[in-house]
């Protein structure tokens, strides 16, 4: 019965080779933003490129009506402007755990997702794919 919705014969992504790059400018306005809205989770939109997998972040969109609390960070994606160049959502968990929760996963927006635990460090950002497995990130110098 799983096969009839698609379910039982899908075969898992192998991520392990696929790498997301983002720019210091990116990644520093991530980490600021995370530490204004803390204690509450922030939530940013990430602009970029993809190309045969990977993916290069070099921009953040504050989206439109967003809503944060301590556990919950979300947005109505249709106010979102019409854009190609969206890859992806960052948000933060300030509870520390970069792990993405099923709600995370339930709610992907795009190519990835970054999470960043606090204390929000440069080392405190995680890349997930859509079935909540790490991609390695990369800071470019571009």
């Amino acid at each position: 019965m799983a096969g009839l919705f698609g379910l039982g014969g899908r075969k898992k992504r192998d991520d392990s080779g696929r790498v997301v790059s983002i720019t210091r400018e990116a990644r520093d306005g991530i980490l600021s933003f995370c530490k204004m809205k803390h204690p509450n989770e922030g939530i940013l939109v990430l602009k970029g490129r993809a190309r045969r997998g990977d993916v290069a972040v070099d921009g953040l969109v504050i989206p439109p009506f967003s809503e944060t609390g301590p556990t919950f960070a979300g947005f109505p994606h249709s106010f979102l402007p019409l854009d190609m160049s969206y890859v992806g959502i960052v948000h933060s968990h300030p509870s520390g755990s970069a792990r993405p929760s099923l709600t995370d996963l339930n709610n992907f927006f795009g190519l990835i997702s970054l999470i960043v635990k606090a204390p929000y460090g440069e080392g405190d950002i995680y890349a997930w794919n859509s079935g909540g497995d790490r991609i390695r990130l990369v800071v470019a110098d571009g």
